[in-house]
């Protein structure tokens, strides 16, 4: 058997002479193994020793495709690269990249560069509508999107974590060509794109790897999304990398945040992911950000640029709301101490036990780790949507000054921030969950199971929004208040904060190390950093209410500092008078070259 061209081992491939070549690995398909393209009789594939069929057929870019397993069941392909529909539809043959890239010089930014911006692509309207949104979000200083996931879901509304098709661009957002234009527009106007990509679980709908490959799991780890991916699989591990390199090579993408990968049983192919990835695009700024609740900085050695930083979100919105359930409850002891070392050092967990794992240690050390090894933020889209009613820190948060002073500390800070979308207009909309499963039975399971996760309100089914309500989708747009007139202060305030960082912290940022932290009271907090070329960074942050007055053995700041930023009026004075303004948060440089 001829092998597969480098660097894709899987799907439907246009080769030189014209046909396409369509490989599979079902290493247990029982016999009679089709491909079944449309208008033809049933194609037989040829299996190798390593579980891979194949077959060269005369088509070409257009024809669409399923493959027989045994007598009855027909499925997609795995690795289809567009749908004729939904999931459980044809697969489409696609050809080679024809899309004329306005850009195609383009190579990314820096990471100290970076400042994320989450966002819904359905939400925003598919790939046209964010496309529209484009230039405003340029406008207000950020660097690059990120796009929650694409990999084709069922039905047209889902956050993107069901997906079952991780090479295929779900068509309820736009056509491939038009998810091209968003990511060619986007850096024309010198910002990159990010894609949130799924590879520790698939959804309950439309996955049907377990009936012809049953390798591809292992039936002695459970997941709470069923049996664990057995990455110990060579082809197993070869799929998800060549889905990775697929969304970087022919979409553009500029890197990849990895979710949940603490639910990736087979940690080593992480680091494997990594190398392969950066080995393919040397030349590109490639940035590999994970979700890891274990808190392993020695990925971040390992080829990943960062992490986010659940440890220093925890924190801030307990003292931001006083919230202290679920796992607030580790940050709720001396919350002022755990902000001051987030702040110093990333993390707050670096090995030692969590009440919220049963007493299990949780973590490695990270203060060795840059401060841009870490993305910082007050909110995204499992911390507001994970909510049984979504809300937001905008109705959260008891005063709007506490709330201003937080995103003051995040977007001025020397980690890397990642504003959810919304934030930047003070949405008060929520975020909620929401799916749009065709099967009755599925929705009705999902309904039930999301009422089970909030016992105290599942009696009250209004509290707990139907995922399968179009309302529930429609409640959750972020945008319409954005013209109000509170709304355009909100995006003054993140514009101002977002031009400082721009112009005198980003180009400071690669080199910075912390000088230290310290909690100065209850909810108030010092740190301070040396940035790249020698300057001093410090912050003075309150999220009390009360004023608090600096230690006795802790001097002012000097009188020839810099004020960077005050989130309020005389919080500067309050420093040179020995306190920090309650809801408040002061940003000071020294030694600026």
């Amino acid at each position: 058997m001829t092998a597969w061209p480098e660097p894709f081992s899987f799907g439907a491939l246009p080769l030189p002479d014209g046909r396409t070549r369509f490989r599979l690995w079902a290493p247990s398909a029982p016999p009679g193994l089709a491909l079944l393209i449309e208008g033809r009789d049933p194609i037989a594939l040829r299996r190798d020793a390593q579980g891979y069929a194949q077959v060269d057929v005369d088509c070409g870019p257009g024809t669409r495709y399923r493959y027989r397993i045994g007598d009855a069941l027909v499925v997609p392909d795995p690795a289809s690269r567009l749908q004729a529909g939904d999931v459980r539809d044809a697969s489409v043959v696609t050809g080679l990249d024809t899309y004329p890239w306005r850009h195609p010089g383009w190579r990314g930014r820096p990471w100290e560069e970076t400042v994320l911006y989450e966002v819904h692509v359905g939400l925003a309207g598919g790939y046209a509508g964010l496309r529209q949104r484009l230039p405003a979000l340029a406008d207000l200083g950020v660097t690059m999107l990120e796009l929650m996931p694409l990999a084709d879901f069922p039905g047209p509304r889902n956050w993107g974590y069901d997906g079952v098709l991780p090479y295929a661009p779900d068509t309820a957002y736009g056509t491939p060509e038009e998810l091209k234009d968003l990511i060619d527009t986007a850096h024309g106007l010198g910002m990159g794109v990010m894609l949130d990509v799924v590879y520790n679980h698939f959804g309950p709908d439309g996955n049907f790897l377990s009936q012809y490959a049953a390798p591809f799991f292992r039936d002695d780890v459970p997941t709470p999304w069923g049996a664990a991916i057995d990455l110990r699989q060579a082809a197993v591990r070869r799929y998800f990398e060549e889905s990775a390199l697929h969304w970087l090579t022919e979409y553009r993408f500029d890197g990849l945040r990895l979710d949940a990968v603490h639910a990736i049983i087979d940690q080593d192919w992480l680091e494997e992911l990594a190398r392969h990835l950066r080995g393919q695009l040397p030349q590109r700024h490639l940035h590999l950000v994970l979700e890891n609740d274990d808190n392993r900085a020695s990925l971040l050695g390992a080829g990943y640029d960062a992490q986010w930083n659940d440890d220093a979100h925890h924190v801030l919105h307990h003292l931001l709301t006083g919230e202290s359930h679920g796992y607030y409850a580790d940050y709720t002891r001396y919350p002022a101490q755990a902000l001051a070392q987030c702040l110093e050092q990333g993390w707050l967990y670096q090995g030692q036990p969590s009440a919220h794992r049963g007493g299990r240690p949780r973590g490695e050390p990270s203060a060795h780790l840059p401060p841009t090894a870490f993305v910082l933020f007050l909110q995204n889209h499992d911390q507001t949507g994970n909510r049984a009613q979504g809300e937001r820190l905008t109705t959260l948060t008891p005063s709007p000054d506490r709330l201003r002073a937080a995103v003051a500390l995040q977007l001025l800070a020397p980690q890397i921030p990642l504003i959810f979308m919304g934030e930047e207009c003070g949405s008060t909309a929520p975020f909620l969950y929401f799916t749009s499963h065709a099967d009755p039975a599925l929705a009705r399971a999902v309904r039930e199971g999301r009422r089970r996760e909030f016992p105290a309100l599942a009696l009250d089914a209004a509290a707990v929004p139907d995922p399968g309500a179009i309302d529930t989708y429609a409640r959750s747009q972020p945008w319409t208040a954005e013209h109000s007139d509170e709304g355009k202060a909100w995006r003054t305030y993140y514009r101002a904060l977002l031009h400082l960082r721009r112009q005198l912290i980003a180009p400071r940022l690669r080199g910075a190390v912390s000088l230290g932290a310290l909690a100065l009271g209850a909810a108030t907090a010092l740190a301070r950093w040396r940035l790249g070329d020698g300057a001093v960074l410090s912050l003075y942050v309150n999220l009390g209410d009360a004023p608090e007055s600096l230690p006795p053995d802790l001097s002012p700041p000097p009188a020839d500092c810099d004020l960077l930023f005050e989130s309020l009026p005389g919080a500067f004075n309050a420093l040179r008078t020995g306190s920090v303004c309650g809801n408040s948060a002061t940003y000071l440089l020294e030694n600026m070259p």
